[in-house]
């Protein structure tokens, strides 16, 4: 007996130890862990001043930063999630931000900000600084210009923003407990909630519910620790009222003559120009163009030729080009610079005055993408002046194509009068292949993407008056640009039969001589009308012309029956 006893107590203590062991391993595995999780790499937080950015119910890829207990955005972010009209204007550190009757500045790194108009005021805070490179510019100025709500939190600094306000599934946490980093007792937890606290809905799960807490962490609660779901509605911030750009479109179709004027004489060619057209009813005369970076350009304008077109029933809209055969202007230089863009705007705008135009055309070509910020503020602040003193602003846009977005057409459609598109030239002097310079799915497909952006009414059309006779010698492509006459006459000339091609709408002719092969898409009376019959499905505000003096007089009949229509 007594050797049976060590034996015993050995084989319950073994029993205990795993009956121990067991538990042990139950209750580690059934137990909830009390790990917390690392906020700053939840976050993703890189310093002190860092804010991590949750927009709506998720968190972005943008973070803020905070300095002076003031919260900034970089200027990518403000331009991205609220506002796209602020102007950074790096070279002579200033935040533009204009409106319809406005220009609104400040230097970066001042507390005041004021008007075009005499007005200024102080913030109170550092309204943009730079840190590096990167602009910052003050949450609280951008609230001035934009509609939304943000909440800072600290321990750590998060941001929560709401620029929507749709109804939300919510709940109740009915009992203490925590919001963990994935669904599992084993995950980390990312904070603490206490019953009644009331959590976002965001996605529904077995057993847990993806949730964001009113302090903006996104994380995971037991199902059995929630109420029933109930609808809330935030209610909206609407501080800031978005302005209304008043447009001088005309009640009426617009049909505009571009007339090319290379010289003082050139003006005098006006009356024979118009002696055989029908319903125009602007001329569009190319008198001015950029001769230097600083804002200056040449003029050709003439106060007899406005009168003399203003008694012929005309409207006037006065052409600046940066297109010169002997100056190179650099774009970017020129428009970047609020000092040089407002020497160009104000020599514009009193020559327009001077001269009694009722209108300005805008032919800046060739527009890199880095300029492209540039000149859409080029166009909204040249818009101020106009509309205070009733001139038209109308500019002149490339059919719409992946690398020309940087026009940005759309905001042209809200702070200009007209967004005329340069239906031609899809085939062009150094193109690779002969081709048509305007072919009707060319057409129709630069005024169907135009309309996406721009209010249809807005939008004009231009049309060619021109055509290219093309030569293929090997693999060598050239053409020459001819008018109507030239082109038909060139066919009569050669012996060749044209024949209507489908494809393009035209008439289309050909003719081998030797090792040459050559290829005509006209440019005539029937292309023009399929050109306009397209305009008309698409209800827009008229058609213009390149150029005046380059069509056969059959083709006004076609752009009047065209005028005539609803």
């Amino acid at each position: 007996m007594k050797k049976i006893i060590p034996v015993l107590v050995a084989i319950v203590l073994i029993l205990i130890i795993a009956a121990v062991g067991f538990g042990t391993v139950l209750i580690d595995k059934y137990s909830y862990s009390k790990e917390r999780a690392d906020l700053n790499s939840y976050f993703g937080i890189t310093g002190e001043d860092d804010v991590p950015i949750i927009l709506q119910d998720a968190q972005i890829e943008e973070h803020a930063r905070i300095w002076d207990n003031v919260c900034y955005f970089d200027f990518a972010t403000v331009h991205l999630y609220f506002n796209d009209r602020f102007y950074e204007d790096r070279a002579e550190n200033l935040l533009l931000y204009t409106t319809p009757d406005a220009i609104i500045r400040t230097d970066i790194g001042s507390t005041v900000y004021e008007t075009s108009t005499g007005e200024s005021q102080d913030a109170g805070y550092v309204i943009a600084r730079y840190e590096g490179d990167v602009l910052y510019v003050a949450a609280d100025y951008v609230k001035q210009y934009a509609n939304f709500s943000y909440e800072l939190f600290t321990e750590p600094y998060r941001m929560q923003i709401y620029t929507q306000w749709e109804e939300q599934q919510v709940a109740d946490i009915t009992r203490d407990t925590q919001v963990r980093y994935q669904g599992g007792i084993k995950s980390d937890i990312l904070t603490d909630a206490a019953q009644g606290d009331r959590v976002i809905i965001l996605e529904e799960m077995e057993n847990w519910t993806k949730v964001k807490t009113q302090d903006a962490f996104i994380g995971y609660v037991e199902n059995k620790r929630l109420s029933e779901k109930y609808v809330e509605e935030p209610v909206p911030v609407t501080d800031y009222v978005e302005p209304e750009y008043a447009s001088q479109t005309r009640d009426h179709k617009i049909n505009l003559a571009w007339h090319a004027v290379y010289s003082v004489e050139g003006n005098d060619t006006l009356t024979g120009l118009l002696s055989t057209t029908q319903s125009v009813n602007v001329i569009c005369p190319t008198w001015f163009i950029l001769t230097d970076n600083a804002g200056n350009f040449s003029s050709l304008a003439s106060e007899s030729y406005v009168s003399k077109a203003h008694e012929m029933g005309l409207e006037v809209w006065g052409l600046i080009s940066n297109l010169s055969d002997s100056v190179t202007v650099d774009m970017y230089e020129l428009l970047s610079r609020t000092s040089t863009r407002t020497y160009l705007i104000e020599n514009l705008v009193s020559t327009a005055l001077a001269y009694g135009l009722d209108g300005i055309n805008i032919d800046f070509e060739h527009i890199s993408d880095k300029t492209g910020e540039a000149f859409i503020e080029f166009i909204r602040e040249l818009s101020i002046p106009c509309r205070a003193n009733g001139i038209v602003l109308s500019i002149d846009n490339y059919v719409p194509m992946g690398f020309n977005s940087h026009y940005h057409r759309e905001e042209q459609g809200i702070v200009a009068d007209y967004v005329i598109i340069m239906g031609y030239d899809e085939h062009y002097s150094d193109s690779e292949e002969a081709g048509s310079v305007a072919s009707i799915n060319f057409v129709e497909n630069g005024i169907a993407k135009t309309v996406e952006e721009v209010p249809p009414e807005k939008v004009i059309n231009g049309i060619p008056f021109y055509t290219r006779i093309w030569e293929t010698n090997g693999t060598t492509v050239t053409s020459q640009v001819v008018n109507m006459e030239m082109a038909a006459e060139y066919l009569n000339n050669h012996g060749i039969e044209k024949q209507w091609d489908e494809e393009t709408c035209q008439n289309y002719g050909e003719y081998q001589s030797g090792n040459s092969y050559f290829q005509v898409w006209l440019e005539d009376a029937d292309s023009i009308r399929v050109k306009l019959s397209v305009m008309d499905q698409y209800q827009i505000g008229g058609v213009a012309e390149w150029r005046l003096g380059l069509e056969e007089p059959m083709v006004w009949e076609v752009i009047a029956e065209y005028m005539s229509r609803n």
